[in-house]
């Protein structure tokens, strides 16, 4: 028997990691990595959309980070990462400029593709704040099983986007923080009544950035309780 570690914010775990780059259609390329399990083919793919680069989301940004560094030898989740046109962080740095919005459409469908040309089973799109708008407004694609937004905004996704998903059977998770800047819990739920299918699940304590391994920890556990039904709660130690 091998030592079991205590897992921590900086715990990286074993997995394959491959920079990756993503193509799109008007002509962007864009830096990411991909995380698989090192034993075993996944069981599914969280494809990740960063907050807000204008005020420093990135791929790196530390759900992500950590989702990447844990999630594949835990779960035996693919976690794909990459920045939207004009992010840089430590990865790197993609083409192209910020567009609000606007543009990342052929950010997100760059994604999905290269998920599906490498055979990556069962698509789950996770959206972090500027994330979620992107996942909601663009990530109701084929292949994609459905989506898990972490601190919704909604400052960019309409009521009409919110319907568009009331009318698919996809799942729509959505993580609210007690104290998120943007739309707490009460107005989450008035907003997200257009999807009725729609999980939304409060979280008591957490802000808008999910500061604090408790709650980083409560995030990766609904991910993987919503993409792996059944799974017990993610171990707090690795041997």
């Amino acid at each position: 028997m091998g030592m079991a570690i205590n897992i921590g914010a900086n715990t990286v775990l074993p997995a394959h990691r491959t920079p990756v780059q993503l193509h799109t259609l008007d002509g962007q390329e864009l830096v990411g990595e991909l995380a698989v399990p090192l034993d075993r083919p996944p069981v599914a793919t969280l494809i990740m959309l960063h907050p807000l680069p204008t005020a420093g989301g990135s791929m790196d940004s530390h759900v992500f980070r950590k989702a990447a560094n844990r999630l594949p030898a835990l779960a035996g989740l693919a976690v794909l990462r990459f920045n939207t046109r004009g992010t840089s962080s430590e990865s790197g740095t993609s083409t192209g400029t910020f567009d609000a919005g606007g543009a990342e459409r052929f950010d997100v469908a760059a994604a999905v593709e290269f998920a599906k040309k490498r055979f990556l089973p069962r698509l789950w799109i996770v959206g972090w704040s500027f994330g979620t708008d992107l996942a909601l407004m663009y990530g109701n694609a084929p292949g994609v099983e459905g989506i898990i937004l972490l601190s919704p905004p909604l400052l960019r996704a309409d009521d009409e986007t919110l319907k568009s998903w009331d009318r698919t059977d996809k799942a729509v998770k959505v993580l609210v923080p007690q104290f998120d800047d943007y739309l707490r819990p009460a107005a989450a739920r008035h907003r997200f009544n257009l999807v009725k299918h729609a999980d939304l699940v409060a979280v008591p304590g957490a802000g808008h950035l999910w500061t604090g391994e408790k709650y980083v920890n409560r995030v990766l556990d609904e991910i993987v309780a919503t993409v792996v039904p059944g799974q017990p709660p993610l171990p707090t130690t690795y041997s």
